[in-house]
C-alpha cells in the first residue's frame, strides 16, 4: 500500500538509531517486498541534519517526484533513511516554505535559543535537560564576564560528551585514516571567547558577503560591556551549533558503516538482482560514504553514489593528503566498492560548506594547525580576507569544490553531466552552482537541492534508463 504522504511508490523507510541499529521490521519488510514488487533499480537517500521523520519524509518526496516522469519504463523503488540528526530551526528545509518558527528565529535574537530547537537538542542529547536549560539561559543573557564564556564551553562540551584528556577524541577527522594518533580538537578544548570571536567574525563577513541581496543580517560585531567588538556571544551560537553538527557529523560515519552497509549487505543477499543506487544530503553523503566501508566483502550490488553538497572532507578517498603524504583519508580507496561512479554535486554558493565548516574543521584540527592561517594568530581582524580561499584547501568540504586528490576524477559542469555519459566507475565531480544556488547567510545554497535536474543526475549515474 503506497504510504499517502510519499510522491512515488513503492517506498520504504530504514529507521536507524545512533549507534546504527536498524528497525529490524522495517528491514525485513524491504528484504521481504522488494523482489516480489518487481523493482530492479532501488534508490537508496540519506537526509542530513533534519531530525524528525516527518521533515525527512517530505523531503524525500519532493527530491523523488519528479523521477518516474524522467524514467516512465524503469522498475525503481524508493528507500528514505531515518536517522537521529540534529536541525537547528533557523536552518531552511530543502525546497520547503519557510514555517512561522523560522521567520521568528530570523527576527529575534540571532544569539538566543527557540522552543523548537531546544526541543530538538533534548532530543538529539537525551538526559542533557538541565545543560540544555543552563546553554539557553547563558544565549539569553550574555553574561558579561570571561569566565561565563568560558563556563558556556564547558557545558557545549558536556553536551556532545567531549571529554579533555579523554582517551579518544570524539571527533575522528575524515582526512586521517583509522589508528593515526590524533590531537584534541581546539573547538572544544580552546580559548571560547577567541573561538567564539572568530565565529561572529565569519558570520559578520557572511552577512557583508550576501550584501544587497538578502535580509539583513543582525550585526555580530555590536558589543556588550564587557568585551571588545565583536561581540563574542554572537558567535557562541555558532560554536553550539558546530559542536552538534561534529557530534552528528561522527553518528552519520557511524550509522552508515555499521547500519546502512550492512542492510545493503543483507540485500544482496536476500535480492542480488536489484542494483542500489545511494544518495545522501549533507551530513547524509557522509553516511552513505561510510556504508561503502561497511559492506560485507564481494558485494558488488552498489551501481552508483551521488553526493549532493557532502558535508565532509574533500580528501575522505585520497590515497595521500597533498599536505602529509604520510596520511591517507578514512574512506581511502572506497570509491572502488561502486560498481560504477561516485558523483560529487558541489557549489560556491554553498556557505555552510565555503566557510563555517572549514572554519570548524580547522578548529578541530591540532594546536599548531589553529595559528597557522588570518585571523588566529595575533590579529584577528577579517577585514580583506577570504577566509574560504585560505581555509578550503586543508579544511574543505566535498560539497565545496568536490573530491580532491583522487587519481583519475573527473570534472564537469552539471549540464555536461546530464549530456552524458558519464564514466563508468571512479570519482566524478559535478558543479551544481547553475541550480544550487538559492539562500541566506549562514547556511547559503546548502539546502537547495530539490531540483529536477539533480534528479536527473541520480539517474544517469546509475545508468537507470
Amino acid at each position: 500500500m503506497a504510504d499517502p504522504g510519499m510522491s512515488v511508490t513503492p517506498y520504504w523507510e530504514l529507521t536507524f538509531d545512533a549507534d546504527g541499529d536498524v528497525d529490524g521490521r522495517e528491514r525485513d519488510r524491504l528484504l521481504r517486498e522488494v523482489t516480489a514488487r518487481g523493482v530492479h533499480d532501488l534508490i537508496v537517500f540519506a537526509h542530513g541534519w533534519n531530525n524528525d521523520r516527518s521533515g525527512a519524509t517530505a523531503l524525500y518526496s519532493h527530491f523523488f517526484a519528479p523521477i518516474p516522469g524522467l524514467a516512465p519504463h524503469a522498475r525503481i523503488g524508493y528507500v528514505g533513511v531515518v536517522w537521529p540528526s540534529m536541525r537547528f530551526s533557523d536552518e531552511p528545509i530543502p525546497d520547503f516554505p519557510k514555517s512561522a518558527v523560522a521567520v521568528a528565529a530570523e527576527t529575534g535574537p540571532p544569539h538566543a535559543l527557540d522552543k523548537d530547537t531546544r526541543h530538538a537538542l533534548l532530543e538529539t542529547f537525551p538526559g542533557r535537560a538541565t545543560v540544555v536549560d543552563q546553554i539557553a539561559r547563558m544565549l539569553d543573557q550574555q553574561p558579561r564576564e570571561e569566565a561565563e564564556l568560558e563556563e558556556f564551553g564547558r557545558l557545549v562540551r558536556l553536551l556532545v560528551e567531549v571529554v579533555p584528556g579523554g582517551p579518544q577524541p570524539l571527533f575522528a577527522a575524515d582526512t586521517l585514516a583509522e589508528g593515526v594518533p590524533q590531537s584534541e580538537p581546539v573547538l572544544f578544548t580552546g580559548d571560547t571567547v577567541a573561538l567564539c570571536e572568530e565565529f561572529a567574525q565569519a558570520l559578520a563577513s557572511l552577512g557583508s558577503a550576501d550584501g544587497e541581496a538578502g535580509t539583513p543580517e543582525p550585526d555580530p560585531t555590536v558589543a556588550v560591556a564587557g568585551f571588545a567588538l565583536p561581540n563574542p556571544w554572537n558567535g557562541a551560537r555558532e560554536l553550539l551549533r558546530q559542536a552538534t553538527y561534529y557530534a552528528m557529523k561522527r553518528r552519520a560515519g557511524t550509522v552508515g558503516e555499521r547500519g546502512l552497509g550492512r542492510v545493503v549487505g543483507q540485500l544482496a543477499g536476500a535480492a542480488p538482482d536489484v542494483r542500489v543506487h545511494l544518495v545522501g544530503h549533507s551530513f547524509g553523503g557522509r553516511l552513505v560514504s561510510f556504508a561503502l566501508r561497511g559492506l560485507p566483502e564481494g558485494v558488488r550490488t552498489v551501481k552508483s553514489v551521488t553526493l549532493l553538497q557532502g558535508a565532509f572532507s574533500h580528501y575522505a578517498f585520497a590515497a595521500r593528503l597533498p599536505h602529509d603524504l604520510h596520511v591517507c583519508g578514512a574512506l581511502e580507496g572506497q570509491h572502488n566498492r561502486v560498481d560504477g561512479p561516485l558523483v560529487c554535486c558541489y557549489s560556491r554558493h554553498d556557505q555552510a560548506l565555503s566557510t563555517m565548516y572549514p572554519l570548524a574543521s580547522r578548529m578541530a584540527d591540532d594546536d599548531r594547525s589553529f595559528t597557522d592561517l588570518g585571523p588566529a594568530g595575533g590579529d584577528r581582524s577579517f577585514a580583506g580576507f577570504d577566509l574560504g580561499r585560505a581555509l578550503g584547501t586543508k579544511w574543505g568540504a566535498m560539497g565545496h569544490d568536490g573530491v580532491q586528490a583522487v587519481a583519475g576524477t573527473a570534472s564537469m559542469d552539471l549540464a555536461e553531466a546530464l549530456r552524458g555519459p558519464l564514466p563508468r566507475s571512479g570519482c566524478v565531480n559535478v558543479d551544481a552552482a547553475a541550480v544550487v544556488n538559492r539562500g541566506g547567510p549562514p547556511a547559503g545554497a546548502h539546502s537547495d537541492i530539490v531540483h529536477a535536474q539533480l534528479a536527473q543526475l541520480v539517474l544517469a549515474a546509475g545508468r537507470i534508463a
